[in-house]
C-alpha cells in the first residue's frame, strides 16, 4: 500500500531528508585520495548522529556501515571497509539515508576524486541529469511510469545501460516502502501520482550494459561489463505545486 503524508510528515521528512543531504554534501568535499572508505563511512556517521538522528542503512539487513560507498564498476551497496582505498581517478558513489523523528531522508550521489577521465565525466553528468528527468515527471496526476520512461528515455538514448535489478522506492516512515520506481518503464502506466506521495528516485546508469552481479561479501554490486558506474538520487515529495526535493542539504 503507497502511504500519503500529511503536512506534518512531510515537514518532518523535510528534517530528516536536510540531515541526509547535509551528511551527503560533507561526504562528497572530504573525498580525498588515500583515505579509506570506512574514514568517509565514519565523517558520514558523525555528521548525522551530531544532528540527532539515526544513520537508516546501519545494521539494515545486517549492513555494516553507515554509508554505502561504491567505487567505479561498483553500482551499490558497497561496505567501507579498512583497506579499501580511494585513489586519484576514482568516482566515488556515496549512498546516505537518516532517521529523525520518526522519518528517513535517502539521496546518494557519485563525486569525483580528483581529475577523472572524460568517460567518468561525462557518465556523472548524465546520470545527473536523468535524475532532474525523471524529477520533473514527478507531478500530482501522472502516471509512476512517466517518471521511470523519462530517465530510460534519457540514458539510453545516449548509449549507456540501465540498472534494472535495483530501483527506486517509496520513503517515509520507513526505508523502503510502496510504490518501487524503477529507472526504465512505459509513460502513461503505473500507479498515478498523487499529492502527499514520498518517493526516492535513484537511476544507476553504467556506461557500458545493464547487467549487474553480486560480490561473495553478499552486498556490494558491479557492473558486469566492468565499465563505470554512477548513481544518483533524492527523496521527493509530490505535491500540488510540483515535486519538492526533501534531501537538500
Amino acid at each position: 500500500m503507497i502511504s500519503i503524508k500529511s503536512k506534518t510528515d512531510l515537514a518532518k521528512m523535510r528534517e530528516a531528508g536536510k540531515i541526509a543531504g547535509g551528511a551527503l554534501k560533507l561526504a562528497g568535499e572530504s573525498i580525498r585520495a588515500g583515505m579509506s572508505t570506512l574514514e568517509l563511512d565514519k565523517i558520514v556517521h558523525d555528521y548525522i548522529v551530531r544532528c540527532g538522528a539515526k544513520p537508516s542503512f546501519k545494521g539494515y539487513g545486517g549492513f555494516p556501515g553507515s554509508a554505502c560507498i561504491s567505487i567505479n564498476e561498483e553500482v551499490i551497496h558497497g561496505i567501507p571497509r579498512a583497506n579499501k582505498i580511494i585513489r586519484e581517478g576514482d568516482i566515488v558513489s556515496v549512498d546516505v539515508g537518516a532517521f529523525y523523528n520518526g522519518f528517513h531522508g535517502d539521496t546518494c550521489a557519485t563525486f569525483p576524486c580528483g581529475e577523472i577521465s572524460d568517460e567518468a565525466k561525462a557518465l556523472l553528468e548524465v546520470t545527473k541529469a536523468s535524475l532532474y528527468e525523471g524529477i520533473a515527471q514527478a507531478q500530482v496526476g501522472a502516471r509512476l511510469g512517466d517518471v521511470s520512461h523519462a530517465i530510460e528515455e534519457y540514458c539510453a538514448s545516449r548509449g549507456y545501460g540501465i540498472v534494472r535489478n535495483y530501483c527506486g522506492h517509496g520513503v517515509g516512515r520507513e526505508l523502503h516502502e510502496s510504490p518501487e520506481v524503477p529507472n526504465w518503464g512505459r509513460a502513461g502506466h503505473g500507479p498515478r501520482l498523487t499529492a502527499g506521495m514520498t518517493i526516492a528516485i535513484e537511476p544507476m546508469i553504467n556506461v557500458k550494459g545493464d547487467d549487474v552481479r553480486v560480490l561473495k561479501d553478499g552486498w556490494t554490486v558491479l557492473t558486469v561489463s566492468g565499465s563505470l558506474s554512477a548513481h544518483f538520487e533524492h527523496t521527493i515529495a509530490i505535491t500540488p505545486d510540483g515535486p519538492v526535493i526533501m534531501t537538500q542539504p
